[in-house]
């Protein structure tokens, strides 16, 4: 059976797929229809080391990798295709724009994907890597895009609306914990709710995308307040969200449930 649901997820870090596209990913695993390219331009080798965990600056990139590999065997369906990109952890905005552009776009030219996915201008966490591997890849998909005889069909961001980025800060504000500050680097943001063309519900295999988030051991320190607590965090990832990047979402079109939506 021919292939007609290829997904190309475009991110920067060993666990930004792991929370960005995986509910998604384990949504389709048994679509034999569905192809899953996943292009990373770094391996976090520049990511914290928390005290005590068996990482030095020169292995940790080797071992993200590891960690990232088994994330995807944990949620039960690897990628069909793993790029690696290569850059270094923290100076993706320092490559020259064309080449980053090319490299993207020479993998796109090649998957011809139905749905491509990555950042959008805020990074969700302001990350400069986040955002210059985000725009390239809209730059890349909109290189390709016009007269395209097969795929391009959608591009869509990752985000998190207004509305419940303030809900989980006021919940973190009764718990005691750090609240996110939307103007600092590195802190989460919301979008307008309105932008928000895309809900996935992901709660059906909320437990497949822990299972997942739980083998990025070196990160959990900077990924959840409480991993122990896998219930708390099964609710935490159970939606994906997207802007609709391309085509332009007309005002009032109604809400997808999955990156497919309206595309058969």
């Amino acid at each position: 059976m021919p292939v007609t649901r290829t997904l190309v997820a475009v991110f920067a870090h060993p666990d930004d797929d792991a929370y960005g596209i995986a509910g998604t990913v384990a949504l389709h695993a048994s679509d034999p229809d569905f192809r899953f390219v996943l292009v990373l331009a770094t391996d976090g080798a520049a990511g914290d080391i928390r005290e005590g965990f068996a990482a030095t600056r020169e292995t940790l990139g080797a071992i993200r990798r590891g960690e990232d590999a088994a994330a995807w065997r944990a949620l039960g369906r690897e990628p069909d295709r793993h790029e690696w990109l290569g850059y270094d952890d923290g100076a993706v905005d320092k490559v020259p724009r064309d080449e980053l552009v090319a490299r993207i776009a020479a993998i796109l030219a090649e998957e011809r994907p139905d749905v491509v996915v990555t950042f959008g201008p805020d990074g969700i966490f302001g990350h400069p890597d986040h955002i210059a591997v985000g725009a390239a890849t809209d730059e890349a998909f909109h290189r390709l895009a016009p007269g395209a005889a097969g795929g391009f069909r959608r591009l869509c961001h990752g985000a998190v609306p207004e509305s419940v980025f303030s809900r989980w800060n006021d919940q973190r504000a009764s718990m005691g914990l750090p609240v996110f500050e939307p103007t600092r680097m590195y802190h989460m943001r919301g979008v307008p709710d309105d932008r928000i063309g895309v809900v996935v519900d992901c709660r059906p295999v909320a437990d497949r995308k822990v299972a997942g988030l739980l083998e990025h051991r070196s990160q959990h320190h900077v990924m959840s307040d409480d991993p122990a607590d896998t219930e708390r965090w099964k609710r935490v990832v159970g939606r994906e969200w997207w802007v609709v990047a391309w085509p332009e979402r007309p005002p009032g079109a109604p809400m997808l449930g999955d990156v497919f939506d309206g595309l058969d």
